[in-house]
């Protein structure tokens, strides 16, 4: 992801401030479902605006900047849907990836409530129970998501002697699904909560390495873990947690790991002297702030000394090709 830009003077911060507009013209596309409605069809304003219902004044100003973006294409006075949107933004397409937009589109709404959240140091929504409806949506969004960054780590990761792999809170299996893929001598364990597995048995149930996929059902902070594993694999999970309690389910997770295995972590890592850097790495913490009861993002460094504090060894940094994987394609790593 691109970092926000340096603010030098007041036009750098007039131009930043006004970031938020592009952002808003894609989300009224997605709300008004515009790249769905546009399909394969060279549309005018005209008949585009009353097939979605709207004024062509509106659709007219929406789609030259959408134009501008790239999402749709202009040939004449005629639009159509450009690459990524007729892949991606299109319900129509097998690629879509519908329950990701809807989270992202929800988060917009989100943010607003960003100032009580610094106030009260809580998520927006604390007192509100989760749904099992909500876990499903956020479960397949995760697996949208997660998808091309999956299969670029399990292209690079060598787990080749390895023959047992827990996936921690691997929600949807997306990780586990594509080890299993590359490794036909790999069996793996999802350990998370009922309706994440359910979603990862969706996916699963058609797929021939999809067999050797097992489910484990359980709060990995408080249940009972059954087994021992050449591989733990942690993708996405310690930013939901506190310190305290990321080094605590460090030391849980051991006592899981086989001799010689290794515990491998991805997430957003602070990775300067500062804890200013990656940018992006700040940003998502604001997510946590939003969302979670104690989440944060954490230095690479400090992660690194959790691990060999609880009994960890040779704790150190995978680093992926450029530009693929998670985040700055970094791992964390260390040995049982």
């Amino acid at each position: 992801m691109m970092s926000p830009p340096r603010i030098r003077n007041f036009e750098d911060f007039r131009h930043a401030f006004f970031g938020f507009r592009l952002p808003r013209i894609i989300v009224t596309a997605l709300e008004l479902d515009l790249f769905s409605v546009m399909g394969h069809t060279l549309w005018t304003v005209k008949s585009l605006a009353h097939a979605l219902q709207v004024s062509e004044r509106g659709l007219d100003i929406l789609c030259r900047n959408l134009a501008n973006a790239g999402l749709v294409q202009k040939r004449g006075t005629r639009y159509q849907c450009g690459h990524v949107a007729q892949r991606f933004l299109n319900r129509q397409s097998h690629e879509y990836r519908g329950a990701y937009l809807e989270l992202m589109r929800q988060q917009w709404d989100d943010w607003g409530h960003l100032t009580q959240s610094v106030k009260t140091g809580q998520a927006i929504d604390v007192n509100e129970p989760e749904s099992n409806a909500y876990r499903r949506s956020f479960s397949w969004a995760m697996h949208e998501r997660s998808m091309d960054s999956a299969r670029q780590v399990a292209k690079q990761l060598n787990l080749k002697q390895a023959k047992s792999l827990l996936d921690v809170g691997g929600g949807p299996g997306t990780y586990a699904l594509e080890f299993l893929a590359k490794n036909p001598k790999l069996s793996a364990t999802l350990l998370d909560r009922p309706e994440a597995l359910a979603v990862a048995q969706e996916i699963a149930g058609p797929l021939r390495h999809g067999k050797r996929l097992a489910y484990q059902p359980a709060d990995f902070l408080a249940d009972p873990i059954q087994g021992t594993y050449d591989i733990l694999w942690l993708s996405n999970i310690i930013h939901i947690y506190s310190p305290s309690v990321n080094r605590r389910l460090f030391r849980r997770l051991r006592s899981h790991l086989n001799p010689g295995g290794r515990i491998y972590i991805q997430d957003a890592f602070l990775l300067d002297n500062h804890g200013l850097r990656p940018a992006e790495t700040n940003l998502f913490a604001v997510t946590m702030l939003l969302f979670t009861e104690s989440g944060n993002t954490y230095s690479a460094v400090d992660i690194q000394a959790w691990l060999k504090k609880a009994g960890y060894v040779r704790p150190g940094m995978t680093s992926l090709q450029k530009g693929t994987g998670d985040w700055d394609g970094m791992l964390i790593h260390a040995f049982g």
